[in-house]
């Protein structure tokens, strides 16, 4: 029987056309002797063949390989929860800076990425979703995400107060359709007034239908995910803490097979107790890390504008300038990665499936990105032993040329 190493290295002339990219005659890159990172589990030695943008099923016995001898090679990342890097924000930045944003954290490993949004008039976030739509349908980023303003007042965390509004499903429905097909997550309270209606309208246009910033009970949060929530934002933030007699969202969104909970993976939004329980109960096919970066990610600290707030970034923690409130996060998940490695302790392959499967599954786009697997865009990010980013391709060319000295 073949083994995985045999089915990467082989030359397959019958593979589907969609596994040689969109040209046959684009030169092959063959990179060898890493510990390859695959579904199955991980692969010393093995390699892994790009032809064009997608990885191939083969390569010709005399194409020239990168030695990766040393290093992990892993898919690129998928980020679902991003709100700006590099100095530029996804809710107030031009097309430009929504660019360089999104530049920063794929050269961080982040081959895919959601753009967020944070609470705004509606007017203001529907406009927003059609330049954001622009750039989701150029391939630029993989859609929207609504983070508000359909939250609880009592949770807003780093959002403003005076522009939340209760999910009434009409609302709802402004910011998807001025998403031109391009919503993929809303971020909503289901407590408040439509919350569950507003859950199932989401449910019905395949809008992922995310429990955050919520003060729900243990109660409403089972409804919202009988109605078709399928999504923890930022489990343990922004919701009421587990109590024993009142276990609150999150004792319902752990236990439930159907939500998969998101985790910022940076050392100040979680304890490491925390993120242990979250594996521990959900399982690793149920976590996907996140950043929730705001404009400092990838680029420093000082004073910035998360929608119409200010806040002030110092040592690389993001609070608000007026209450202190954590205000999103400025991680790369390269860092993320590397904590869950290192700090955390977690298996390898957990970690990929955190940055990398479970998120693109989540997205509908496995068949596309999360994994190394023939016939998928060649989106890779190549590690050192420390767990270090090395390099960095996305659709078969280099983001950031391996540094392997």
């Amino acid at each position: 029987m073949a083994t995985e190493r045999d089915a990467l290295n082989r030359v397959d002339d019958g593979a589907p056309s969609g596994a040689r990219g969109t040209a046959r005659s684009a030169p092959y890159k063959v990179l060898a002797g890493a510990r390859v990172v695959l579904p199955t589990g991980i692969v010393d030695g093995g390699r892994v063949v790009v032809d064009g943008t997608r990885i191939g099923a083969g390569a010709p016995e005399d194409a020239p390989a990168l030695d990766l001898t040393g290093h992990w090679l892993v898919p690129g990342f998928v980020d679902i929860h991003n709100h700006g890097g590099g100095g530029a924000s996804f809710t107030n930045g031009t097309v430009e800076e929504i660019l360089r944003g999104v530049r920063t954290h794929r050269e961080h490993g982040t081959t895919t990425l959601v753009a967020s949004t944070v609470t705004g008039e509606t007017d203001f976030l529907t406009q927003r979703a059609g330049l954001l739509s622009e750039l989701a349908e150029q391939g630029e980023i993989a859609g929207i995400h609504f983070e508000g303003p359909f939250i609880s007042p009592c949770r807003k965390g780093a959002h403003s107060e005076a522009l939340l509004r209760d999910p009434e499903p009409a609302e709802v429905r402004k910011l998807i359709d001025a998403a031109r097909g391009q919503a993929r997550m809303v971020t909503l309270a289901p407590e408040l007034p439509g919350g569950i209606d507003s859950v199932r309208l989401l449910a019905d246009h395949g809008v992922i239908a995310a429990v955050g910033h919520t003060d729900a009970t243990y109660e409403k949060t089972v409804e919202a995910i009988d109605a078709g929530a399928t999504v923890a934002t930022h489990l343990f933030n922004a919701m009421p803490a587990l109590g024993h007699r009142a276990p609150g969202p999150i004792a319902a969104l752990l236990e439930d097979e159907r939500i998969t909970v998101e985790l910022i993976n940076d050392g100040t939004h979680l304890h490491r107790a925390a993120l242990e329980l979250a594996f521990h109960r959900a399982g690793a096919s149920r976590v996907a890390f996140i950043t929730d970066a705001m404009d400092a990610a990838g680029f420093g600290d000082g004073t910035y504008l998360l929608g119409p707030l200010e806040v002030e970034v110092r040592d690389g923690v993001a609070r608000l300038v007026e209450g202190g409130s954590i205000a999103g996060s400025t991680l790369t998940l390269d860092r993320a990665f590397k904590r869950a490695a290192t700090v955390d302790r977690l298996p390898v392959e957990d970690i990929v499936q955190a940055v990398s499967a479970v998120p693109a599954k989540l997205l509908g786009a496995y068949d596309r990105v999360g994994s190394l697997e023939p016939g998928k865009d060649a989106d890779l990010v190549v590690l050192d032993a420390d767990f270090e980013l090395k390099g960095v391709m996305r659709k078969g060319s280099w983001v950031v040329e391996p540094r392997l000295g």
